[in-house]
């Protein structure tokens, strides 16, 4: 209980109720880093690491570029990964706030990180999920609904809030085609503490995406995307032009799902997730390539917009009572 007041008390003291979601092969450090100096909570996933000296290195200097500001480390769970008995060896000597885990049961790293009193957060898709991860002792959840890009969900967010307030009344994050600052504040509303977003920062300045990925982002539209498992084994929306410029890998959106499979060095491993690139329902947000300070700045702005708007509505419905 204590630590999901802590994590509540985190959240709440940042500029914004927001967490920018460790991206695969997307996030590393610099994007960590320049989120902690923007107000919000940065995050990249273990994986992103070429190899485990990488790792090391790149906790390091998150740890030490932070000062003191909290950010977040997430790790597949699943049971093909190869490198989690040394990544959790890792998380034990730098100890990041937060240990978000996906793919498979937080209940692996639940030890190391309360060991040290840290946050245990939990991707869920789910109610079922929801219950497993709240079962095996999470401290925080995150909804991943549909409209998220690299590892999407199946669930309408106004729909999956509502199951999981009947059972969760914890630290309960939102992921899914999250883009604005109005957006956040409906999250707000549904009944989630805060919202996780990946897509709005793809085409940051401090994030791992290519240029030519960049680029693509800023020219595409929800209808530029499609979503299949034949990746890699996982839901995902996928951008159409870099299917189509790999041979139209994906023809079909329910093709064939491909096998689950994070074994070997899957940062530099020729897996077909590296060659093609995605994004969520909430790309369209993109216009242009700019620094997270930047997009934080502007969602910061559309969110104080849309509670003056809020507030001048509720002023207008009840006239001078206050409400």
């Amino acid at each position: 209980m204590e630590i999901n007041h802590n994590f509540r008390a985190l959240i709440e003291n940042g500029r914004l109720p927001v967490m920018i979601a460790p991206m695969f092969l997307v996030s590393g450090p610099d994007i960590v880093v320049a989120a902690g100096e923007a107000g919000v909570l940065g995050a990249f996933p273990a994986p992103n690491a070429r190899n485990i000296d990488v790792l090391n290195d790149w906790m390091s200097k998150t740890e030490q570029a932070a000062q003191g500001k909290h950010w977040a480390l997430n790790m597949i769970v699943h049971r093909s990964y190869e490198r989690f008995s040394k990544e959790l060896e890792l998380v034990e000597r730098y100890r990041p706030s937060i240990v978000s885990t996906a793919l498979g049961s937080p209940r692996r790293v639940l030890d190391v990180v309360h060991g040290y009193g840290g946050i245990v957060m939990a991707d869920v898709t789910t109610p079922t999920f929801a219950r497993k991860a709240i079962d095996a002792g999470a401290d925080v959840l995150v909804l991943v609904t549909n409209g998220a890009g690299g590892h999407t969900g199946f669930y309408h967010p106004f729909a999956l809030v509502d199951e999981i307030r009947k059972f969760w009344s914890g630290p309960l994050g939102l992921a899914g085609a999250v883009s604005r600052g109005k957006d956040i504040r409906a999250a707000q509303m549904l009944g989630a503490d805060f919202v996780v977003m990946g897509t709005r920062f793809l085409a940051t300045k401090e994030s791992l995406s290519s240029v030519a990925y960049k680029e693509m982002l800023v020219d595409s539209s929800i209808e530029d995307l499609v979503a299949s498992k034949a990746v890699s084994g996982v839901m995902a929306n996928w951008l159409r032009r870099s299917l189509e410029a790999q041979g139209g890998l994906l023809d079909e959106p329910n093709g064939q799902a491909a096998e689950i499979n994070f074994a070997g060095d899957i940062s530099v491993a020729p897996k077909a997730w590296k060659d093609v690139w995605s994004a969520g329902h909430g790309v369209g947000a993109i216009t242009k390539i700019q620094s997270v300070a930047e997009v934080v700045e502007q969602l910061y702005q559309e969110y104080q917009s849309c509670l003056r708007d809020e507030s001048i509505a509720l002023a207008s419905l009840f006239g001078d009572r206050r409400v």
